[in-house]
């Protein structure tokens, strides 16, 4: 007998027939195992068969995907992939239409699937789909079938997109620029020209001639999301395999479309809530945008060049009134240093070499000329009121500038290419043409408030800093619909505000120090632990849903996991999309047992951030991830949506395990819960009145019991 772990019991369908209940034995060759099934039901030609999963995706099963079967799977005798390919093939090139509008339907299926694709793309598929597309003879659901069928299967990779002919990108840039096309044929076309631009870098150039920008912001502004939806992330394609001197001519390009005011107006303010992915392009376009910048932060001043200096004299001349210089050269040397010095700039002689470092280098410069044109009244009040001190707490506004740019660039990741999976977009950078330096001139009066609410010297120029950095990731994190929303959540956060959220933050770390308060918390703290516990397996019991991540994001597909009731077995499955609540057991195919569970990794050791080359690099996707090892060496990969269902799975399934839950949210969770109890205990102790003797037999102190609602 083969070990039990080799054996795996499934249900075999064939139409017309009963079902047959077989055990697999994982040792045995397939081919073997399919002759075996073939004979039940008395059918010749085994190989021309195989077995393909009953439900989900339908994949076929191979010799190396085979370990992935579970006890319980239904599975289906179907034809072979290559008499599949074959067949489909030839129906697409028959002369009926219906006969090849229904293999055209079935084909788009199929080609989702990595074994199926290998046969259709080396019987030349791909070459009889696109000269279909050429010929401009389908139109309707025929032609929104082979253009599924075309991205599905140029998904997997096999073959380059090098290889696609110049009248096939021509057809697809065509449906894109009509005025009037059906919307799964449009959505279609946008996905493949966007694929097309980030995977070849020749048809990157050819796309950019055929497709206008025009015509995608056109797009924009119909009611349909996911067109909307396509079509920025054509535009961010196009943005991010431009060549550096194209981008620049880009943007302008862009701006003189109004793109920002449409993506404000028909997106962001539209009727509709923005999806995940919409949420991701835009925040792609954020970066892309804000990386414009990256130039003239990583250029120094020349210290030398008379047009970069002239800037500098227009400052000290907007501030001071430069019309009133003295004629000598001497005098106005010794005029011009003293009203550097007043400008707050730290070479008071050369303030061209405060804009050597690099970032923010010329930036910096740019943010303070702004400032001085555009907001005059504000840079002359914010100069002299600080110029005319005498105690020392003048705010030096050069030198403030220069690393307020610093930490703008820092904040905002300027120069850093977009997270994959990040959805961090912020609506008030869309409210302004000069989003970027209308941000700085918001921040720079926020910087001037707290100096003066700080009473501020130069020796405490860094803690300043670091409140004013505070101030704004705070803010940020509120996402502010417009600019004058975050000035008024910067006024809400004071210096004195920040003071007592510090101290409010410490209390649940550093409140309750003496001894008989610190054996308190250790004797509550376990019945505290087993509360998050139980909430975390709860959790776990309601399920998540989770996205799988693919060469193209915005097709997006699911799945979603659970726990049993009774804590015995993790149930998970595909999903068409996203679901609304919870989803029941009996929709979820896969199951693990908690007993077959080894361990659960996390970050670089989960075998899926091994495998994937392209997130290498994804810091924030990393964090993310974890992956369950069950027996026999097989693992269930996951990326959390964010970080509170990463921390909940994570810990739920360390509890589920008998270990030690270790995630930030339940150290978080503890002290606060802890804190709270032990307030109640004391608020209990405190309203006992004194007794007169004799006193009555003390009481257990009341435990506050609650379920904790992390919202």
């Amino acid at each position: 007998m083969p070990p039990h772990s080799d054996i795996v019991k499934v249900a075999i369908e064939w139409p017309g027939a009963n079902a047959q209940l077989i055990e697999i034995d994982q040792k045995k060759p397939l081919s073997s195992i399919i002759r075996e099934v073939c004979d039940g039901w008395s059918l010749s030609g085994s190989e021309q068969f195989a077995l393909r999963y009953a439900d989900g995706p339908q994949l076929y099963i191979t010799e190396q995907s085979r370990s992935e079967m579970k006890n319980g799977t239904i599975l289906r005798l179907a034809i072979s992939p290559a008499r599949a390919a074959r067949q489909l093939l030839d129906r697409i090139q028959s002369h009926g239409i219906d006969a090849r509008l229904e293999a055209l339907k079935e084909l788009a299926k199929l080609s989702a699937d990595p074994t199926f694709a290998t046969e259709f793309i080396n019987m030349e598929g791909i070459g009889t789909l696109a000269r279909l597309v050429e010929s401009g003879t389908h139109f309707g659901e025929m032609l929104a079938f082979t253009l599924t069928a075309f991205l599905e299967l140029m998904d997997h990779g096999i073959v380059s997109w090098d290889l696609i002919s110049l009248s096939f990108i021509k057809q697809i840039a065509g449906y894109v620029n009509q005025p009037m096309v059906d919307v799964s044929i449009l959505q279609r076309s946008l996905a493949i020209l966007e694929s097309m631009v980030l995977n070849s870098h020749s048809l990157y150039h050819r796309v950019a001639q055929d497709i206008t920008v025009g015509q995608l912001i056109g797009h924009l502004q119909v009611s349909n999301q996911e067109i909307q939806t396509y079509a920025i992330a054509l535009i961010n394609a196009l943005f991010l395999k431009a060549p550096e001197d194209r981008r620049q001519e880009m943007a302008s390009t862009l701006a003189q479309k109004h793109l920002r005011s449409i993506i404000l107006n028909h997106v962001i303010r539209g009727n509709r809530p923005i999806k995940a992915e919409m949420a991701h392009q835009l925040y792609v376009l954020q970066v892309l945008t804000f990386n414009l910048l990256e130039e003239r932060m990583m250029t120094k001043m020349d210290p030398s060049d008379q047009a970069q200096r002239d800037i500098i004299f227009e400052l000290r001349r907007i501030a001071f009134d430069g019309e009133n210089d003295p004629s000598g050269t001497e005098k106005r040397k010794a005029m011009y240093t003293k009203d550097y010095k007043m400008l707050g700039f730290t070479n008071h002689v050369n303030p061209a070499m405060d804009f050597t470092q690099t970032p923010p280098g010329m930036l910096a410069l740019d943010n303070m000329l702004y400032l001085a044109k555009l907001h005059q009244d504000t840079y002359i009040r914010i100069v002299l009121e600080n110029s005319s001190r005498e105690d020392k707490h003048e705010c030096p506004f050069g030198r403030c500038a220069i690393e307020l740019t610093r930490m703008l660039c820092e904040i905002l990741q300027v120069g850093e290419l977009p997270n994959e999976g990040c959805n961090d977009y912020h609506p008030m950078f869309f409210t302004h043409d000069r989003a970027w330096e209308e941000f700085f001139c918001v921040c720079i009066q926020l910087l001037n408030k707290t100096w003066k609410e700080m009473r501020a010297t130069a020796e405490d120029f860094n803690k300043v800093m670091q409140v004013v950095r505070e101030q704004i990731t705070r803010a940020l994190a509120m996402k502010p619909s417009s600019l004058d929303h975050l000035k008024g959540k910067l006024r809400g956060l004071s210096y004195s505000e920040i003071l007592r959220l510090r101290q409010s933050e410490r209390m649940s770390q550093d409140d309750f120090q003496s001894p008989p308060i610190i054996e308190l918390r250790e004797r509550i703290q376990p019945e505290i632990l087993e509360l998050i516990k139980q909430q975390r397996l709860n959790r776990l019991c309601e399920g998540s849903c989770f996205r799988k991540l693919g060469n193209r994001r915005r097709q997006e597909k699911f799945w979603f996991c659970r726990l049993s009731l009774n804590h015995k077995v993790l149930h998970y499955g595909d999903l068409d999309e996203s679901p609304q609540g919870e989803v029941p057991l009996e929709l979820l195919t896969d199951k693990i047992p908690v007993s077959d569970i080894k361990s659960v990794v996390t970050g670089k050791d989960c075998p899926h951030m091994k495998e994937k080359s392209a997130l290498k690099q994804n810091k924030e996707v990393l964090e993310l991830a974890f992956s369950v090892l069950y027996d026999p060496d097989e693992n269930l990969n996951f990326v959390a949506p964010n970080k509170y269902e990463y921390c909940v799975w994570t810990d739920g399934l360390c509890a589920l395990l008998g270990r030690e839950m270790g995630s930030d949210l339940t150290h978080s969770d503890l002290d606060t819960l802890i804190s709270m109890e032990m307030k109640l205990r004391l608020l209990d102790l405190e309203n006992i009145a004194i007794p007169e003797a004799p006193p009555p037999v003390p009481k257990e102190p009341s435990t506050y019991n609650f379920t904790y609602n992390y919202g």
